[in-house]
């Protein structure tokens, strides 16, 4: 007769296991973690609870009743990361391909509660084929269960998704739901229709990685913030990711000591943006100039990279940091970077994290495919982010500032609480070129020397609007600064406002043009 300890001991191989041993090689093999390793690599050392492990499926149908192994294929509970408690599950692509049963939802959705109520981090490690087949309707019902605590989340606790391996169909709109996801080169895809249906329906002949691999969600897409080379890096990333960020929207991000001096001038500044106004430089070097010892986390940064956003601190307080990249389309803002910006804004927002915004914009990017792919609509969601969000907000405009790219880039007019120019700025309706050619065009055609009369209007023009002081005497730029004091600036803007209260009018929610 079996003990009492002796069946917990079974239970604890079993569910320690999963798919058995065959399938733990088989998933190392593929250069992959298991689903514990994942878990043990993700948590502070000793620190992760685990709930439901000996949970089981239901499910008495195709031979089910004959392959019971505790935990279900999902690995659940929490611990500690960097001493702050974070909740998590861990997809087990070794029992039952990982696949989403009625049971495995319903424990995914006890740690999302969990997650809810104390006001912790969410985290995903994605590693499935999707829902389990032989449990029909009730595994859809559990990814509307879990859809439905991801919306609630939004906007309450991060949620950070990693896709760790398969991720299709329906199980792609839980990662597409939360604030970040990461890709793992090689081993990871979303599709919401696999490549041997596309062939059937549309003809197409696409590989699973050209579909949606790790490479096509972060360039073409937009659908995957970051791609890493494996499951070691996707687990220390999550880990950094979390270094920016609090535990929940009422929390403020977390602190750190620094030894790069507040008020420390990169004389480098001063030259870094050149003097013809079409040429190119690198924002990044910029950016790294400024804050705490030149490190940014970048986000999405292989798409739209026309704008750059992601994290940095300033005085060891953590900043989201928005920048238009003069060195890639000459910063224009289009369709996937409006898009991009604005999701990162409201991020920020959400989550009490101050913004600073580099602006360097020449406009939004013409044509018809930008026109007839919604340009408009897309610039408005920008504009919105901004201007809804009620985090402290800095802007320092580094040289263009044209036309309604320049209200978009969190201007003063949406309420931005310090903007700082440099003396290269250029706040204008457009370029001198083009405006002269508008304001001056018959008088420059009917000058003997047309060149010399067009180079004269070009340089009246840039006197009178295309500098920084015009703005500044009307008070839409508070002042015009150093490039080697923007450091000391921001830092001092921010604690100055430490304990801003901004509030937007009671309502339901907005209605954000999407």
């Amino acid at each position: 007769m079996t003990t009492t300890k002796e069946m917990y001991a079974d239970y604890e191989r079993r569910a320690e296991l999963g798919g058995g041993e065959d399938r733990l090689k088989k998933q190392r093999e593929a250069g992959k973690l298991t689903a514990r390793e994942r878990v043990e690599l993700l948590f502070d050392p000793g620190s992760f609870e685990e709930v439901d492990k000996f949970v089981t499926h239901r499910c008495q149908d195709f031979g089910m009743e004959n392959q019971v192994i505790p935990g279900d294929g999902v690995v659940c509970g929490r611990g500690r990361i960097a001493g702050r408690v974070v909740f998590a599950f861990a997809q087990d692509f070794t029992v039952f391909g990982g696949s989403l049963s009625e049971t495995n939802a319903l424990k995914i959705c006890k740690v999302m509660d969990l997650a809810m109520n104390m006001g912790a981090p969410i985290i995903g490690l994605n590693d499935s084929g999707g829902a389990r087949i032989q449990e029909g309707v009730v595994s859809l019902g559990g990814y509307a269960d879990i859809f439905l605590r991801n919306t609630l989340a939004s906007g309450v606790v991060p949620q950070i998704s990693a896709i760790m391996g398969p991720c299709a169909g329906g199980a792609v709109y839980s990662p597409a739901i939360t604030d970040f996801s990461i890709m793992v080169k090689n081993t990871s895809y979303m599709f919401v229709t696999g490549p041997d249906v596309i062939k059937t329906v549309t003809h197409e002949d696409v590989s699973k990685e050209d579909l949606g691999g790790a490479m096509t969600h972060n360039e073409k897409s937009g659908v995957a913030h970051f791609a890493v080379e494996n499951d070691q890096e996707c687990i220390l990333l999550i880990r950094e990711l979390l270094s920016f960020m609090p535990s929940n929207n009422v929390d403020d991000p977390p602190r750190v000591a620094t030894s790069d001096p507040v008020d420390r001038a990169d004389e480098a500044l001063d030259t870094l943006v050149p003097e013809n106004p079409n040429q190119p430089y690198d924002i990044l070097d910029v950016i790294s100039a400024i804050v705490d010892d030149g490190y940014f986390l970048e986000v999405h940064r292989h798409f739209a990279k026309n704008i750059v956003v992601g994290f940095a601190r300033l005085g060891g307080r953590p900043v989201g940091v928005v920048a238009n990249q003069p060195a890639y389309l000459a910063g224009v803002l289009d369709i996937d970077a409006s898009a991009k910006g604005a999701r990162f804004v409201r991020f920020c927002d959400a989550f009490n994290i101050p913004l600073v915004t580099f602006e360097d914009v020449p406009g939004f990017l013409p044509g018809t495919v930008q026109e007839w792919g919604g340009i408009i609509r897309h610039g408005a969601k920008l504009l919105y982010a901004f201007a809804e969000a009620t985090v402290p907000k800095l802007t320092v405009i580094t040289r263009k500032a044209y036309g309604g790219a320049y209200c978009v880039m969190s201007s003063k007019h949406i309420r931005t609480d310090v903007n700082y120019a440099w003396p290269t700025a250029e706040i204008a309706v457009m370029g001198a070129e083009g405006a002269v050619n508008i304001l001056y065009k018959r008088e420059i055609e009917a000058s003997s020397d047309v060149a010399a009369a067009r180079a004269e209007k070009i340089a009246e023009y840039k006197e009178k609007f295309a500098n920084p002081y015009v703005a500044a005497s009307r008070g839409y730029v508070d002042q015009v600064i150093q490039p080697r004091q923007t450091r000391a600036k921001l830092i001092a803007g921010l604690a100055s406002l430490e304990n801003k209260r901004d509030h937007n009018p009671p309502k339901k929610h907005g209605n954000i043009p999407l």
